[in-house]
């Protein structure tokens, strides 16, 4: 096996097999040690891809990070728990990224740190949010019934209902993102 450093990203010692049947115990002795690397800058990377939502309004009243803090503020202010919080505030973190499916993407993301009923709200809520506007588009609004026997149903309606259908007020004064800063490290970090 030879070992190469790339400086350029980290210290870390990198492999050289071209593909994984090629791989052997010592090669992934030093994957595994680059993806804690890689683990430890989740927390910086959430922040701004949360940050890349700032000038995005996509024709709504406020930008796609002032819904997110709106949101994750208004499920703070009600005394949600902090993972239920977390999720409040990234449940739209891939809107610029994939808006047609963004909840997967936010799904994906705190999946491993989240019970499983905010993972189902999360990865959900495009659906649910869908009845406050599909109608207007030309979409079933009814379309969230199709998982009327979940267990996280009214969780994730009322996630909708109370939080995320109403986070788009120019008025509403939300926590900024440094605020949660604590809440992502913890949670990624």
């Amino acid at each position: 096996m030879r070992v190469m450093t790339d400086l350029a990203r980290t210290d870390l010692a990198r492999t050289d097999f071209t593909a994984f049947d090629e791989s052997t115990a010592d090669d992934w002795a030093i994957i595994t040690e680059g993806i804690k690397v890689t683990q430890s800058r989740v927390a910086d990377n959430v922040i701004a891809q949360m940050e890349m939502l700032r000038h995005d309004h996509g024709g709504f009243p406020v930008d796609r990070l002032e819904h997110s803090l709106q949101t994750a503020t208004r499920a703070q202010r009600d005394g949600r728990d902090d993972e239920y919080v977390l999720c409040a505030l990234i449940h739209d973190i891939g809107d610029n990224l994939a808006p047609y499916n963004h909840p997967d993407i936010a799904a994906g993301i705190v999946k491993p740190f989240v019970s499983e009923a905010n993972h189902w709200m999360v990865a959900h809520h495009g659906i649910f949010q869908g009845y406050y506007f599909w109608h207007h588009i030309g979409l079933d609004r009814n379309a969230r019934e199709a998982y009327r026997d979940s267990p996280y149903f009214e969780y994730t309606e009322e996630f909708c209902a109370k939080y995320d259908q109403v986070a788009f007020d120019a008025d509403y004064r939300s926590e900024p993102l440094e605020h949660f800063v604590p809440l992502i490290r913890a949670t990624f970090g």
